[in-house]
Parts: C-alpha cells; structure tokens; sequence
C-alpha cells in the first residue's frame, strides 16, 4: 500500500473515531466537550479525505449517514421476534387487577417491575452485526415492517458503531435493540409556525410528524427533521442471556445507546404508583410527547414463562395519563393555500386553556373530517390535547346547538389568487390549480432552484422571498430573466454575490430534462418519476401533448400520477412558464433520444430492470454504479423487493444478502456487475 494512502487511511480512522466519540457526548449524553466550529472541523477533514480517497470510505462512516439519492420503495422486514403492542389500563385499580393477574401465573413469585414513560411517537427495530448498524425497521404489524435503514441512519443519536465499552469481544456477533424515533415538542412547534407562515397545513401532533419523517422515500428530507430516539428494550440476541430488564437497560447504555435517565425500578406496586404520580403531574415540562408510563416485570425469565396474550405480552402494561379536553366555541373556519396547492381548513377557536396553553386554533385535516364530525360554524366543539401539541376538534356538542349555526363550505375559488379550485376524484384535498398563485410561489420557487430541482447556488429561501417582495420574480421562469442590475437593488447584495448568482443561473440552464421536469414541481412527480418521464419522451413538448393513455405507458406512471401530469399540462398558465423556461435557454430535450413509441431506434439495455448495490465496490462509488445503471435505462434502489432483477454485492455487503436468498433473488459480484456493465454500454456505444 502507498505511504500516502497507508497515512490517509490511519486518519481517516482517528477522525471516524473522534467524531463517533463526540457525537455520542453531544447526542446521547448531551455533554458536548468541543465547540461546533472545533467539530465541524474534524468533520471536513474527514470528508475531503474521502473525497480524496474514495476506496476510504465505510458505510458506517459518519459522512454516510444521509445517502446520496431517495429509495424507490421501502422493503419487507420480517421480524424475528415480534414487535407486540401494549395493554392499556387507566387507573391504580386496573393496575392492581393486571397485577393479580400475572401474579396467578407465577404463584410464589417476588415480582418488581421497571417504570419507563411511554414515549409518543414511532417504534423502531435496529439490528446490529459486528457492532455495525447494519438494518432498521418500522414495527408495521408487529410480525413486518418497512425497511427505513437509510433514514435512520440520519439520526445522529442512533449510533452507527457500538462504542467500546464494554469491549466489543463482548457484544453479541448479531442482536436487535427496540427503541421509539419521537420529533421534540419545540422543533414540531417551530416547524408548524414556518408552515404556518408559508400557508401550509399544520401537522397534527408529533407522532405523526415523526412517522411522516421516517418513511420518506429521501432521507435527505428525513436529515432536515430534528428527530430523536430513546432505546428502550432488547428484541433478540445471538449468545448473550441477560437475567434482568434493568441488566439489559444498563448494558445498552454502556454501549453507547440513548436510554432514558428517567427509568426507574420499582420493588412494589406502591412504587410504581408513585412514578406515575409524579410524571402526570411533570409530563407536560418534557421536550417530547408522553401519554403514560410503561411497566415491565423486571425478570426476564418471568418474562419468558408469562408470555403473550392476542397481540399483548402478558408481563408488560401501559398506564395512560388522562386525555385533557376543554369545550369552547368554533368561531370560524379558516383556509391556508399550500405549495402543491392544497386547502387546508383550520378551526379558529375562541381562546381556550387546555393543559394549562391557551388554544386558539385546531387542526381539522381536510373537508371530508370536518362533514364526518357534523362540525358547524358557531358550534360548542370538544378540544382535545392529549400528548397533541397541535390540539384536534373532537366533535361538537350537538344538545347546545341553537339553530344559528352555519355548514362549512369549501370555497370554489382560491382565497388568496381566485384561481379554480378542483378536488380530484378519490382524494381528500381540493386545490387551487394556478401555478402562479402568490401563497404557492414562494415554495414553488424555492423548489425549483433547489438541489433536487435546477440546483441554483446561491438562491436561497431569503433571496427568493425578497425576489418576490420586490415583484422580480412572478413564477419559476423569471429567474432566467434577472440582470445585474435587478440583483444589486436588493438587501446585502454587492458585486461579487450578484456575478456569482448569474454564473449558478447560468450553469443551471444547462440541467439535464428529469431535472427540469422535478423542479417544476408537479404533484407526484419526484427525481426517479422525472428521469422515466424523460427518459421516455426526450422532449418537454412531447410530454406537454401526451395524453393519458401516452402518459401510463411510461414504467412506474400509474393512472393517479399520468393525471397528475396531464392537469398541470392543460393549465395554461402552467404552458407558459413552460415556454418562458425555453426562452430562458433552459435545456428542454434530453441529449439523446426517448425510449416512447416515437422515438428511434430501442429501448435501452437495461430499461425494466431493477438494481440494488450493496457494500463496498472497489472500481467506484455506490453513487457512481448507480448513476451507471441509470444511464443504461436501469433502476436503481435501495431497498431488496420481489421486484429486484440484480443484487450487486461488494464486500461486506451486510443483510441484503439474507434478504436476496430469501426472495430467490439474482446475484452478482463486482466482476460479473462490470461485465455486465461493459456488454451493456457496447450495445450503445457509451462503452
């Protein structure tokens, strides 16, 4: 081996373990030891030595924890264990009753328990093999669930390597850890206020937030999200038998997982009792979401001999907090305008406290909850927030109505351009179908010059607020229009920073057609929906004309998406952001040709087949490979499905290739992978 690589691969490691040390103080223990700039700068060295070095770097590098493209699809996780739900009871008699109940199944047995608050959001499965993180998964029902690794691995307080103590000789060869992914209550508040500003629906309540954040299909969205994590339970082990619940809690947190400081053992019942107490009174003070506390028979063999009922483990219960709930009056219901359109109804409430916040609004999802509800101006509504930051309207009481009430109706035209408003045949939400509608602009400009979009550097959300203000800017195309001149008019914009927005607008003019196509930002039509639509049709303007029929026919554009493209096309304000694009010298055609029935010559080699990199290659990236299948008409994925044509497999490839044996699914190594490869860009001359 080279001296220089010998050197960068020796720091690359000191780097890796450094920044896996602070991460764990920072995240797990919050007890950081550096400052952010001291970090930041261990982490950039880091990554330009990669960037330097290549064959460096690792999957469990902290560098790779965002990947670099979305996933097509989660996978199927089969549970080895499963991930059962919890009995509820709601007051200390049923407490006691639960207790008389296990008590009768091991008579004679001392019994003490582990008192844990029941965290409010989604739970998650993390296997690790070798002391690697090597899958996660959602519960979905217990027995499956989705495959979400790449998202979790965003969440710094999942650790990516287990630490060393105790020594990694004693970690078990594979094990799983249970845990529950939350979004922190003042982040969900602070996220809802900005949409809020932006004329988006609110989020409901945090659970929810954080289960919407996991299952993105890109986990750089899912990076944006400040979620969280507690692990609070071990699911299976290979070799390794703990005694007790407790045991278990310690070992995870010596090994660098993020448990709870709040546990508490609990000898009696009397105790447990006082653990709830104490947190009904407190909960409320907590960052995160709780609705009660979970006990847990502390003995793992007790555990074992108890068993599970239905879906429910005998030896475990939760003991939920009252809901709290107030009555006062709908005064009125509002509308927000949302980026893809939507409108989204909101209750204004006459000021309420609800565990101990004033209430003054309330999410009401869509027109078809609020028709269910029989919810009408003017009623006496039930309020509920119970672990929701964002409260619900229950339903209206219905015995103090006087008849002056009033029926809600969707407005039929935009509130905020006047545009129509349609609701699609089988959706929830009705939409304003004006692209130029000022409440969508911001988010749609901010889409389009956005890195999943054209990528224009520079053009940030402040610019392009101010962009707007300053009526520069009236739809997406007019950013090819602006001058030197438009540029220096604006706050804090001298010389140098309006020469380098021209160079990026410039360079961006160049994109490649799918990009052109997702920034436009049509509903339903993300990076992989756009590379088929241009893959398929070559030139905006075929797209544009193509009918519905036309428009299923491309690979993975069903009939909900092919009339999502269909309606943008037809608005004619949407046609003419088109045609200013094309003045703008915005590249409109892709370099080669379309793969359609119009186009010359034949589908690529690889088109209709479904590829999944694994581990490390050693002739490029898992980037690189990827962008290679792309261009021989392949698709690339994350995740294993009956679906995969291939499974390419690097070294250390991991627990894909259980998956692979058990989906019968095709394999291939990186020699085989570049044969391929060869044979496939001989037969379109890109060899």
């Amino acid at each position: 081996m080279p001296e220089k690589l010998k050197q960068a691969r020796a720091r690359t490691e000191k780097l890796r373990a450094l920044i896996h040390h602070h991460d764990y103080l920072y995240y797990v223990l919050d007890a950081p030891e550096i400052s952010d700039a001291a970090y930041d700068s261990l982490f950039q060295e880091l990554r330009r030595l990669e960037k330097e070095h290549p064959e460096l770097v690792t999957p469990e590098s902290p560098t790779q924890r965002v990947s670099g493209a979305p996933v097509a699809a989660f996978g199927v996780v089969q549970h080895p264990v499963p991930l059962l739900s919890l009995g509820n009871v709601f007051n200390h008699d049923e407490l006691i009753a639960w207790q008389e109940r296990i008590s009768r199944l091991v008579p004679g047995e001392e019994l003490d328990y582990v008192c844990e608050l029941k965290y409010d959001g989604l739970a998650v499965a993390l296997v690790y093999e070798n002391g690697v993180f090597a899958r996660g998964a959602t519960r979905g029902d217990g027995e499956q669930g989705e495959d979400v690794t790449p998202n979790l691995r965003t969440i710094k307080s999942i650790p990516l390597r287990l630490n060393g103590d105790p020594p990694q000789a004693d970690v078990p060869p594979r094990f799983e850890v249970r845990g529950e992914v939350y979004f922190p209550k003042q982040e969900f508040e602070r996220l809802n206020a900005e949409r809020a500003e932006r004329g988006e629906p609110l989020y409901a309540n945090p659970r929810n937030t954080a289960a919407g954040s996991l299952r993105q299909l890109d986990p750089r969205v899912t990076a944006s999200r400040p979620l969280n994590i507690y692990v609070y339970a071990l699911g299976w082990a290979e070799g390794f038998a703990p005694a007790t619940h407790w045991e278990v809690l310690e070992w995870l947190a010596a090994l660098g997982f993020r448990t709870s400081s709040l546990n508490r053992w609990a000898g009696s019942l009397d105790k447990v009792e006082d653990f709830y107490k104490e947190w009904l009174e407190k909960h409320e003070d907590l960052p995160y979401g709780t609705d009660g506390i979970v006990v847990k028979v502390n003995s793992l063999d007790v555990q074992r001999h108890l068993g599970v009922v239905g879906r429910e483990p005998r030896w475990s219960v939760a003991y939920k907090f009252p809901a709290e709930q107030a009555v006062t009056r709908l005064l009125d219901i509002g509308i927000n305008v949302g980026r893809t359109g939507s409108l989204n109804p909101f209750a204004i409430l006459e000021p309420v406290q609800v565990s101990g916040v004033t209430v003054k609004m309330a999410t009401l999802h869509n027109e078809d909850d609020i028709r269910r509800k029989d919810l009408r101006i003017g009623d006496l509504v039930v309020v509920q927030r119970a672990g929701e930051v964002v409260p619900q309207v229950l339903r209206p009481v219905i015995e103090a109505r006087t008849g002056s009430e009033r029926p809600f109706e969707m407005p039929k035209t935009c509130p905020v351009c006047g545009g129509e408003v349609v609701r699609p045949e089988g959706e929830a939400m009705a939409r304003c179908t004006n692209s130029t509608c000022p409440a969508q602009l911001l988010e749609l400009v901010s889409h389009f010059v956005g890195r999943a979009g054209m990528d224009v550097e520079g053009v940030g959300y402040a610019l392009v607020q101010q962009l707007i203000k300053t009526g520069l800017v009236t739809n997406v195309a007019d950013i090819f229009f602006l001058t030197r001149e438009d540029l220096l008019r604006l706050e804090r914009m001298g010389e140098k920073s309006a020469q380098n927005v021209l160079s990026s607008i410039e360079a961006s003019r160049h994109r490649p057609l799918h990009r052109v196509i997702a920034a436009l930002g049509i509903r339903h039509v993300g990076s992989e929906t756009a590379e088929a639509l241009a893959r398929y049709f070559g030139v905006i303007d075929k797209l544009a004309s193509a009918s519905l029929e036309e428009l299923t026919a491309v690979a993975d554009v069903g009939p909900v998406v092919a009339q999502s493209i269909f309606t943008w096309f037809q608005q004619e304000s949407n046609r003419r952001v088109v045609q200013k694009l094309k003045e703008g010298g915005v590249r409109m055609e892709s370099r080669g040709i379309g793969t359609g029935p119009e186009a010359l010559g034949t589908q690529l080699p690889w088109s209709g087949l479904e590829f999944v990199v694994t581990g490390r290659l050693e002739s490029m990236s898992r980037g690189q490979a990827e962008a290679r299948i792309k261009a021989m008409g392949g698709k690339a994925t994350e995740s294993l499905t009956r679906r995969t044509s291939y499974l390419v497999v690097g070294a250390d490839p991991g627990s894909k290739m259980d998956r692979a044996r058990q989906l019968e699914t095709h394999t291939v190594d990186e020699a085989e992978f570049l044969r391929l490869l060869r044979e496939a860009e001989q037969q379109t001359g890109a060899g």
